[in-house]
């Protein structure tokens, strides 16, 4: 028996929109890179993108457990001596909300090539409107 192998032309890919309104950051985030890697499909290869597209409406009104709003703490560096920054997860929910669950599920996606095609394929919005209407998005309940 032969080994079947998806091949990039053979993909169809499918566009989701999901309202993150009191969800749980990790949770949601594990369950959006499933789709964006593609792993949810029965022709799921590790090698090649076959993923769908995944729209995040509502990013500020995700919840956290215990007390990671104050001790959940994000960091940057300039490349300098010295150029450590850091911002806890409210700040950042407050000056840039998407990019907690942006950043979130950039962690659970491959560190390579293949990943960063992947994150490419996740549209966060803070609001509920989205300019992705003529994609006909169905909405993925979590």
């Amino acid at each position: 028996m032969k080994t079947y192998v998806t091949k990039p032309t053979e993909i169809e890919r499918k566009w989701y929109v999901v309202d993150a309104e009191g969800q749980t950051l990790g949770r949601l985030a594990s369950k959006i890179a499933v789709i964006l890697r593609g792993k949810h499909k029965p022709v799921f290869s590790p090698s090649v993108d076959c993923g769908d597209y995944v729209i995040v409406i509502n990013a500020e009104k995700i919840t956290v457990t215990g007390r990671r709003m104050e001790q959940k703490t994000y960091y940057r560096h300039s490349g300098y001596p010295g150029g450590i920054k850091s911002i806890t997860l409210r700040d950042q929910l407050e000056r840039y909300p998407t990019r907690p669950v942006e950043l979130a599920v950039k962690g659970m996606l491959p560190k390579n090539k293949l990943g960063r095609k992947m994150l490419k394929k996740l549209k966060v919005y803070s609001g509920t409107e989205h300019p992705h209407a003529a994609q006909e998005p169905v909405i993925l309940e979590l």
